[in-house]
């Protein structure tokens, strides 16, 4: 089969570098180029070494949206440009492996994905917990109702970033939990659904740079169940990070740091499918940060190519995104 031609469009999202080192190495793709619009950055990264030093740049957008032979394109420009590059991607007739979260405008990310839709493109937000194997472990007991009825569900996932990004996000609503909390909303909500009523706390408790919210907690209620999110970025490293499930009939643990997630703690009210009564240890092979990237991707062109079906169905990618501007308030809740 003949390689699959991609491109990245920016470079100033965190996760960028990583994205397209997955690009490189992935042997069904042909990385055809990289455009960052920022000249500053693009001439620091052509200069630099690793992955971005070895790539073909493009002088403008128009060369690579307008190339026919790019099926597809990373997205991979920080949070406040991402959507509108994004959505010249998707003008363009190429399929978007769109890094989160999906900017802070909710009626354009709903026409981007009304235009994808109507251009039979593939849009795949870059959440890479859904391809880690210990958050599939806990999706697969939920769905098959091995932990009973969920009623509670927790969430941790903080970080300590410098004063510099801690400007940088400053201009989102919502602060830090508008930078992670799409990461664990996605898997939440892939286990309960849509929110009835969403109340956050989004402060701002380091007064380092107002008004960037730096300490936050946001809770969702449920026809029959909670889930608590909190996310700061003033946690010391290193940082503790963890995703507990609760269910009338057992829970379920990802013991921190759940990157790379190498155990689930198991309590069951009875024994079952080969797991004790009581307390357990699941041992799982886990992921590095940079081999869920490679997943995404190998599921992305699987999509795009026709080989499956979507992870996530785009109702999905709309209701995280609905979710978290409805936590930083953006719409209302």
């Amino acid at each position: 089969m003949a390689k699959i031609r991609m491109a990245q469009y920016g470079t100033k999202h965190g996760h960028a570098r990583g994205k397209l080192q997955a690009m490189l190495i992935n042997p069904d793709v042909e990385v055809a180029g990289v455009f960052e619009p920022d000249a500053q950055q693009r001439e620091k990264l052509q200069n630099g070494e690793g992955a971005f030093a070895d790539v073909h740049w493009f002088a403008d957008a128009a060369e690579m949206l307008g190339d026919d032979t790019i099926v597809a394109i990373a997205s991979e420009g920080n949070n406040a440009e991402s959507l509108d590059q994004t959505e010249q991607i998707v003008n363009a007739g190429k399929h978007v492996w769109y890094d989160k979260p999906a900017g802070e405008n909710w009626q354009q990310w709903q026409r981007v994905i009304n235009t994808a839709q109507e251009k039979s493109l593939h849009v795949q937000m870059g959440y890479m917990l859904r391809y880690h194997s210990a958050f599939r472990q806990v999706a697969e007991w939920v769905k098959s109702g091995f932990l009973g009825d969920v009623f509670s569900v927790r969430a941790h996932m903080s970080t300590n970033i410098s004063h510099e990004a801690r400007t940088r996000i400053s201009q989102h609503i919502g602060g830090i939990f508008f930078d992670l909390g799409g990461h664990v909303l996605d898997q939440v909500l892939w286990l309960l659904g849509r929110p009835e009523k969403v109340t956050s706390f989004l402060r701002n408790d380091a007064d380092s740079v107002e008004p960037f919210k730096d300490n936050t907690l946001t809770v969702y209620e449920f026809e029959k169940a909670v889930a608590f999110i909190s996310i700061s970025a003033l946690e010391p490293r290193p940082v503790a990070r963890r995703f507990e499930v609760y269910g009338t009939k057992g829970s379920a643990i990802i013991v921190e740091p759940f990157e790379p997630g190498l155990k689930i703690r198991l309590c069951l009210e009875e024994a079952k499918d080969g797991y004790s009564q009581g307390e357990q240890v699941v041992e799982i092979d886990g992921e590095s940060r940079q081999r869920t990237y490679e997943l995404e991707l190998d599921a992305f062109l699987a999509t795009i190519t026709g080989t499956q079906s979507p992870d996530r169905p785009v109702s999905h990618e709309l209701l995280v995104q609905e979710t978290l501007l409805r936590a930083t308030g953006v719409i209302s809740s």
